[in-house]
């Protein structure tokens, strides 16, 4: 009876584990600054993303250990070129512009965007403020 239950616990641990998660990670054209990050979790990927940036990105997706072993996107490249502009990102696939929704919808993923005014340990430049008139 002892090694039934060790066996069914065993098998529940494994079951709750499941297979890791897609992650995108979507810095600034230096690898500097960290823009935006994801993760899937059954069919969705879920995203969040600075709100206040608009300029090109680079997209950095890694497959976990068990999407590898099981052959699951396999089209997927680790790394991407785009866009972010008012919270819309798009990327470059091949010689064409699509959004990361219609992207992630080709490896049957859903997207949610979660707007964030600051990824943690990211400071984003601001703009400066005009000098005062009179020359102070």
């Amino acid at each position: 009876m002892t090694r039934f239950r060790t066996l069914a616990a065993l098998l529940l641990l494994t079951l709750a584990s499941g297979a890791g998660a897609l992650k995108l990670r979507v810095v600034d054209p230096e690898l500097q600054l960290n823009l935006g990050y994801g993760e899937s979790s059954g069919g969705r990927m879920t995203v969040q993303l600075v709100r206040n940036y608009s300029g090109p990105v680079v997209l950095l997706f890694s497959r976990s250990e068990d999407e590898r072993n099981e052959g699951l996107f396999l089209s997927l490249q680790p790394r991407y070129v785009g866009t972010l502009r008012a919270g819309q990102l798009t990327l470059e696939v091949g010689n064409t512009e699509q959004t990361l929704a219609r992207f992630l919808t080709g490896l049957k993923l859903t997207l949610t965007v979660q707007p964030v005014g600051q990824m943690p340990g990211v400071r984003l430049p601001t703009a400066e403020k005009p000098a005062p008139e009179g020359g102070r």
